[in-house]
């Protein structure tokens, strides 16, 4: 499958690089596709890794993978051209994190609304899908823990959309848990600053979520 990969930082490339590891071509798209950053990325990966901007890279992608910045988002979609999405499984990760002097993050949209949400109404034409967001770029690929496997939540309000992203996550090694339509979005990204609180007390960035079954 060809996959387009919005945003050039560490969750981008390390997605980019494990998609391309299970057999996929990727496409990133940034506003500067032929920085150092990128083409070192590229050379590693070999033939099915290639940068461009966001227009090129959602063009590319049969499965587009949204991973800027939280604040960034709105624009990037933009530059990327909402025609190049529609009918297109589209995977949100981002998280809509701020982060006031001296306080804990927060969230800039939440509770009543979401990212995810956003995102599907910025994309009516697209299937947009939540996962990635509730773990460190670190443990994207292959998480390895002593219990196993852990889960990752995903939300959209396509089935088949979902079962697209189930499959590319049980390939990086994760159980995936579906929790319903995009809304669920409005929990999900909460259960980052949980993720981003335990990485400031304990200090580690090697931890994620399993949910107990009885």
């Amino acid at each position: 499958m060809k996959i387009g990969v919005l945003g050039s930082g560490d969750v981008g490339r390390v997605l980019g690089a494990g998609l391309i590891g299970l057999g996929h071509e990727v496409m990133i798209g940034s506003r500067e596709p032929a920085s150092d950053k990128l083409l070192q990325w590229k050379d590693a990966n070999g033939p099915r890794a290639s940068t461009g901007t966001f227009a090129q890279a959602a063009a590319f992608g049969e499965l587009i993978l949204v991973a800027t910045l939280g604040t960034g988002t709105q624009h990037a979609l933009q530059l990327a051209g909402s025609e190049n999405f529609n009918g297109k499984v589209v995977i949100d990760t981002t998280n809509p994190l701020v982060f006031p002097d001296g306080g804990p993050p927060g969230l800039e949209v939440g509770w009543n609304d979401s990212r995810g949400e956003q995102i599907q109404r910025w994309l009516p034409g697209a299937r947009v899908v939540k996962a990635f967001n509730i773990v460190g770029n670190n443990h994207m690929v292959k998480p390895d823990f002593p219990c196993g496997p852990p889960d990752m939540f995903i939300a959209g309000n396509d089935a088949a959309a979902k079962e697209s992203v189930s499959a590319l996550l049980r390939g990086l090694g994760w159980n995936v848990i579906d929790i319903g339509g995009i809304a669920g979005a409005r929990v999900l990204e909460p259960l980052c600053i949980l993720w981003v609180l335990y990485a400031m007390q304990t200090r580690t960035r090697d931890h994620a979520f399993k949910l107990l079954h009885a």
